[in-house]
């Protein structure tokens, strides 16, 4: 076989891989990280009461994140942190409580 139709047909072979790959990991696989995420930050901001959180679909590659949204114990004025969820060691880690003057974010309502 001439070296260029081996090229074009490994080329071809490891395009379809990538591509069943990308379909392998949408939908419910998706849907699963966005829950894990939301699960691990809410448990990190243990501090917060009336914790909610808005996750990014996808993150980043190493990387899930999140925003944190609650009110500290004690507190009236509700914070926000920025949550990053370790793709790898399943871990995550929290920013510092960014108040209502710094950042204003609304938690859309889901329709039920």
């Amino acid at each position: 076989m001439p070296q260029r139709l081996m090229t074009a047909l490994s080329l071809s072979a490891a395009a379809a891989l990538f591509a069943s790959n990308a379909a392998a990991s949408s939908g419910d696989a998706w849907e699963s990280f966005r829950a894990e995420v939301s699960q691990k930050c809410l448990a990190a901001a243990s501090s917060l009461e009336k914790a909610s959180t808005v996750v990014d679909p996808f993150g980043s590659e190493s990387f899930g994140l999140a925003l944190v949204i609650g009110t500290p114990k004690g507190s009236e004025a509700a914070v926000t942190q920025i949550c990053v969820f370790d793709k790898q060691k399943k871990t995550v880690e929290l920013g510092g409580e960014l108040t209502p003057d710094t950042v204003n974010i609304a938690v859309p309502t889901k329709a039920q």
